[in-house]
């Protein structure tokens, strides 16, 4: 304020436009500087005082005619004293960002935390739109019987999202797509399971979130820093590409995997116990939320299966959590004995 005040300016609206009080910096011989020319970006229309020249209109985002607040007025009781709650819902592809409103909802009465895993529980059928659970908050958990279009999960961060097809669907879920491109992008936490088959960059950016899917387009994986994803059927091309953490469990069944693969930052691995335990689990919760029989079938012979599953590591990170593990090693000292007295 007291370099606005100097300026001769109360506010900043009156700032707006006032080119003529910025000044050319000079201390610069830099060859690119010298080539940039501003005035096109800093000239200043002639126009009548009546004519705005800066935004005066009120933007309507449609945000008062979404579905979240019909949900969000009947998850009151969550909200406000965290009772759980079960919705049951239509949904369709124009409802776009669904569930988003709702999420930031628990996030501004809850903050980070958010709810207790399971206080408000979803249930939908239908089409979901675009960004469908869009940074979804902890304590919401989805069930949507349908599918779901692009960007599904984007920036999820903690809520738990299972989508299977219609249950008097014909299909094989795992031979088909049920949600589209660029899911889970920017994810930092939650869970989503998906009896079906995701478009490209699935994962692209995750950073932290666990999935669970039965096929991925092109670039899975892509610039994936953080979570797990586990991969029960086939990949597109270029998976892993930028890859630098996280884990992701392939199930390689057709032995196409390692053509599909971007080796430049990661290594492929067979699972140890600890990722079979790890897989395992995994897998029993897709079967318990999605009803797969795709991952029936697996868990029914296991141990054998597992051998068809590849663990995709980045190098630099597996060199990481092995120099963590190392330092948390406590040494053990052997002491000299003591001679037995006579």
């Amino acid at each position: 304020r007291e370099i606005m005040a100097e300026l001769g300016f109360a506010t900043l609206d009156e700032m707006v436009g006032r080119v003529d009080m910025l000044e050319n910096s000079r201390d610069t011989d830099h060859w690119k500087a010298k080539e940039v020319d501003l005035s096109a970006i800093l000239y200043r229309p002639d126009v009548d005082e009546e004519i705005s020249i800066k935004n005066n209109d009120v933007q309507d985002h449609g945000l008062a005619g979404k579905i979240d607040h019909k949900w969000i007025e009947a998850a009151k009781p969550a909200l406000e004293h965290k009772k759980p709650v079960v919705i049951e819902s239509a949904i369709r592809n124009v409802d776009r960002t669904a569930c988003t409103l709702l999420a930031a909802e628990v996030s501004r009465k809850h903050g980070l935390p958010g709810l207790p895993d399971g206080t408000i529980t979803l249930n939908l059928k239908g089409t979901a739109g675009n960004s469908f659970a869009a940074f979804l908050a902890p304590g919401i958990s989805i069930q949507l019987e349908g599918d779901a279009n692009d960007y599904f999960g984007k920036g999820l961060s903690g809520g738990r999202v299972a989508v299977f097809p219609p249950r008097n669907s014909s299909f094989a879920p795992e031979r088909n797509i049920l949600i589209g491109n660029t899911a889970l992008y920017g994810a930092t936490s939650g869970e989503i399971y998906v009896r079906g088959v995701a478009g490209e960059r699935f994962c692209v950016r995750n950073s932290g979130a666990t999935a669970v899917v039965e096929g991925v387009g092109d670039h899975g994986c892509e610039y994936m820093t953080r979570g797990t994803v586990v991969v029960l059927g086939g990949t597109g091309r270029n998976f892993a590409a930028g890859m630098s953490g996280g884990v992701a469990y392939v199930y390689d069944q057709e032995g196409l995997f390692r053509s599909n693969v971007n080796m430049a930052s990661i290594e492929l691995e067979g699972l140890d116990a600890e990722d079979e335990r790890t897989l395992r689990a995994l897998i029993e919760k897709h079967v318990t939320l999605t009803h797969s029989e795709h991952a029936r079938k697996i868990l029914e012979n296991f141990a054998q299966e597992a051998r068809r599953f590849i663990r995709v590591m980045p190098t630099d990170y597996k060199r990481v959590l092995s120099e963590k593990k190392q330092r948390h090693v406590v040494p053990v000292i052997q002491l000299p004995q003591v001679a037995a007295s006579a």
